[in-house]
């Protein structure tokens, strides 16, 4: 069964079979970022800018800001969370307090290919 994945509202929602499953209103709690100098960084999401799948992963680059330094940009590729069921296409979201790394890897595909 394929999985639909796509943004909504103006990139603030991540819609994963006609779903809304993640919203951008989250603190991320990143290491490893490049768009601020904080070692660890409280970042406040405020739009998905880019969403692609890494089977089964879903990942997504987010705009936002570091809300300890006030520094605004758009990450590397988080991932968002993962198709669990490939029967039932059921998505599991990721924690976003949990320490995450964005990465730079190219997607493999994109929802629009």
């Amino acid at each position: 069964m394929p999985t639909s994945v796509h943004q909504l509202d103006d990139g603030a929602w991540l819609s994963v079979n006609d779903a809304r499953v993640v919203n951008v209103s989250d603190l991320w709690w990143l290491a490893r970022q490049d768009f601020c100098s904080c070692d660890m960084t409280d970042f406040l999401a405020e739009g998905f800018v880019e969403i692609g799948v890494d089977h089964p992963d879903i990942e997504g680059r987010i705009a936002g800001q570091c809300i300890e330094c006030g520094e605004s940009g758009v990450t590397d590729w988080l991932t968002l969370g993962r198709v669990v069921d490939l029967e039932s296409s059921r998505f599991l979201g990721v924690d976003p307090t949990s320490v995450h790394v964005p990465e730079r890897r190219r997607r493999l595909a994109s929802p629009t290919e």
